[in-house]
């Protein structure tokens, strides 16, 4: 791992916002619950007191699980926070447009996050679509509460994110409950039991070409451009995607580059493609700046 990771950075980016129900940032670490196997578990990622320069270390809590069960989550977590990825090339980002520097200087060290499979990663794009951040981590953490597994540790429970089965198996009108407009509750139900067929594997649309995955993803039931750059983006790390048509993403680029006028979605995607195949890098840093004047991430 690089010695410039920014584990608090990455986490913030790949949770949103703190009312995020499954990613937590607490006193300096990530948590997060996962079901495996041997029932659910907690993972904790922590930096030693060096903070960029020190080493992540992660640990299995809740209870023993087999040598299988721990390799594949440490993986899974080194997946998630791009620890085999290069940091973000910050200085690069800079040069290229000097109005992003304080953000990108106040990141350095972050890895673009993943969510750890494109269920999840289409469970957590699907009921955004058209809402605010806030609004649809509301959503989603009804959706949790309602349909994941809890771990109960230290007086506290800890929620997974609901499997494909589950809400595969869930009536549209329950999913609805928790605040998914009708079309929304279909097209995740019909994806969750697409990811129970094994048609949501990530290997298979890691193998295709952007334009190639980017057109199999449209094909999916409620996946739209805008959703489908985004799965591209947060679920296969494909940083040569900016997500089109994105109002919130045009609003936060307005604010971090200063501009008195406010820029339309066409115009967010006319400057972040000066960026080519790094373009995905500027996603993060828009989000970045809301989250460091929401004071969510601390200033190194």
């Amino acid at each position: 791992m690089d010695a410039t990771f920014n584990l608090e950075a990455t986490v913030r980016l790949l949770q949103r916002r703190p009312g995020n129900p499954v990613d937590r940032w607490e006193d300096g670490r990530y948590l997060r619950a996962f079901a495996t196997p041997d029932g659910p578990r907690l993972v904790a990622v922590s930096q030693g007191e060096g903070g960029g320069t020190a080493a992540a270390r992660i640990e299995l809590l809740g209870g023993a699980v087999g040598a299988a069960t721990a390799r594949d989550l440490t993986a899974t977590v080194r997946w998630m926070l791009g620890l085999e990825e290069p940091p973000a090339p910050v200085t690069w980002l800079a040069e290229l447009e000097p109005r992003v520097e304080g953000v990108a200087a106040a990141l350095r060290g972050f890895r673009p996050p993943c969510f750890p499979s494109l269920f999840e990663t289409c469970a957590a794009v699907v009921p955004f679509q058209q809402l605010s951040l806030d609004a649809g981590t509301a959503i989603v953490g009804r959706l949790v509460a309602r349909f994941g597994s809890a771990l109960r540790l230290d007086d506290r429970d800890w929620l997974t994110f609901p499997a494909p089965d589950a809400i595969a198996a869930a009536p549209v009108e329950e999913l609805r409950a928790v605040g998914l407009s009708r079309p929304k509750a279909t097209a995740l139900r019909e994806l969750a039991r697409l990811a129970t067929a094994g048609g949501l594997d990530r290997a298979r649309f890691a193998s295709l070409s952007t334009a190639e995955a980017l057109k199999e993803l449209r094909a999916l039931p409620g996946i739209g451009p805008w959703s489908a750059g985004l799965i591209l983006l947060r679920g296969l790390r494909r940083m040569d995607v900016f997500p089109p048509g994105d109002v919130g993403a045009a609003r936060n680029l307005a604010a971090l580059l200063g501009t008195a006028v406010a820029m339309t979605p066409a115009e967010a995607n006319a400057f972040a493609a000066r960026f080519g195949e790094r373009q995905g890098y500027l996603y993060f840093l828009c989000l970045g700046a809301q989250l460091l004047q929401r004071g969510l991430i601390a200033t190194r």
